[in-house]
């Protein structure tokens, strides 16, 4: 018998059960007798059938799949967050479908309107700028899930590190080290993760009575050739650090290049942390310090808590937690 051509019927009658038991024990939905099950499943392998996943959850109204709107291929905290989800997926019916935001909100929106167009069964936001009141919309069509951003309406559906307390921490780290020079790297200027790391760090500065100097904070973008140009245009104002806190480990690379170009020692004249804790920051020369974020653990509880919305369950997203890994990039202020 073609594989392709087997149907329900034909498992059914292969195993001697009725089509509505085949169904339920092909799409797990209710409990189904052992011997039952067990003769379904050996109609299964013995006919080598394949189920078209799709047709047959569309039939029982359902698509099987689980669409994930990430920000950037590429970068390092949001791949973590995308391969716990994945993970979370792997032993189940669900299969993801991911589509690239590029940090663009008209490009995140004309995603998510693809995946709509999938017919998911439900959806999970990493990061992104898209406002407040479309997000609501999307709540009330589709199960959603927000990860790294917290929104106001939504905060049981939001799963976030506290951005504020990740540059308020990583600032006092500094400051508790004697450093008062503080350069700032921040990322892209309206990026909600940008602003409350900024925030975080202003705090610190003010809570150990340091004054603010803004020539000492630099916009960058979230990437190396950003963290370059910080270190460059904080030199060329003539102003003196001993210490850089960036805004993620890319731009904290940039500005190590940068800093051993000018001929500025790591950590014997300035200290520098990053955040993130890159798989490459230990490797770095020397290396670096940095803020971990539990980036794969909070896809796999994200993509826990989306299963939970399916079924109906009530859910009680964590509230993550964040620590500084100590390296060779930082040391007490001389």
């Amino acid at each position: 018998m073609d594989p392709k051509k087997i149907t329900i019927q034909d498992i059914a009658d292969y195993a001697n059960v009725s089509k509505s038991t085949v169904s339920r024990v092909l799409n797990n939905t209710t409990p189904v007798n052992d011997k039952k099950r067990e003769a379904v499943l050996r109609a299964v392998k013995d006919l080598d059938f394949e189920p078209n996943s799709l047709a047959s959850g569309l039939a029982g109204g359902n698509s099987m799949i689980i669409g994930v709107q990430t920000q950037k291929i590429g970068s390092p905290f949001y791949d973590l967050v995308t391969r716990g989800v994945i993970h979370c997926l792997t032993d189940t019916r669900y299969s993801p479908i991911l589509v690239d935001g590029v940090w663009d909100k008209e490009i995140e929106l004309r995603g998510i309107d693809t995946l709509l167009r999938r017919q998911i069964d439900g959806l999970i936001i990493i990061g992104g700028d898209i406002e407040k009141e479309h997000l609501l919309r999307l709540a009330a069509k589709k199960p959603l899930l927000l990860v790294g951003r917290e929104v106001e309406g939504l905060q049981d559906r939001c799963l976030y590190v506290d951005n504020f307390d990740i540059g308020y921490q990583a600032t006092k780290f500094l400051i508790e080290l004697g450093h008062r020079k503080i350069v700032h790297i921040t990322g892209i200027k309206a990026h909600q993760d940008s602003v409350r790391r900024l925030n975080g760090y202003l705090h610190a500065l003010k809570e150990a009575n340091i004054p603010y100097d803004e020539d000492l904070v630099y916009e960058g973008a979230f990437d190396g050739p950003s963290g370059v140009k910080a270190i460059d245009t904080v030199i060329s104002r003539g102003k003196k650090f001993t210490a850089v806190f960036a805004a993620n480990d890319m731009s904290a690379f940039g500005a190590r290049l940068a800093l051993y170009r000018h001929g500025i020692d790591v950590p014997s004249e300035v200290s520098l942390i990053g955040i993130d804790d890159q798989t490459e920051a230990p490797y770095m020369t020397p290396p670096m310090t940095s803020v971990r974020q539990p980036a794969f653990k909070m896809g796999v509880a994200a993509g826990n808590a989306m299963l939970d919305l399916l079924m109906n369950k009530e859910i009680d997203l964590p509230k993550p937690s964040v620590q500084i890994s100590v390296r060779e990039s930082t040391a007490k202020a001389e």
